[in-house]
């Protein structure tokens, strides 16, 4: 079955955006978070809003950094798997938290955020903060436009 997206690539309508991604990822990769638990953050996010060209982008850039396969197919079950360290588990639980509903407080309450800073100093956080919006921003376009999977960027939209 051959795939399409929805829509035509928006660097046509707006070029700015590849300036714009590679500067905030630019950012992101300042050093204060490792590149693995950046790239095990934006896997969980895609995996949350259940779309198949973030998971199999995230992954896919993973594996070509290195990532052991375990920790890749176990992000869907980090609770429970032995494959993380504890600063990646807030990191990720952070990210659940900012993506999921709490219907009885906040997402993100007091005793997370005190967990995260035990792993992170203020830059980190705030690293991990923009990474976590870096991913959020590109959901819609993912889930609206449904770039096509596994497709290399600039070839993931229909002409």
């Amino acid at each position: 079955m051959e795939m399409t997206s929805r829509m035509t690539d928006p660097a046509a309508f707006f070029p700015e955006l590849g300036g714009w991604a590679a500067d905030l990822t630019k950012a992101t990769l300042n050093g204060t978070i490792p590149a693995s638990t950046i790239g095990l953050v934006q896997l969980r996010v895609g995996q949350l809003v259940g779309n198949t060209y973030h998971t199999v982008r995230q992954t896919g850039m993973l594996r070509k950094a290195g990532e052991r396969e375990e920790r890749i197919t176990a992000v869907a079950s980090w609770r429970d798997a032995p494959y993380f360290s504890d600063a990646e588990r807030v990191a990720l639980e952070l990210a659940e938290a900012v993506l999921t509903a709490n219907p009885s407080g906040e997402r993100v309450p007091d005793e997370l955020y005190l967990r995260a800073t035990r792993h992170y100093d203020e830059k980190a956080l705030w690293t991990l903060t923009i990474v976590i919006a870096q991913i959020m921003f590109f959901v819609p376009v993912a889930l609206i436009a449904k770039p096509i999977p596994g497709a290399p960027l600039g070839r993931n939209y229909r002409s």
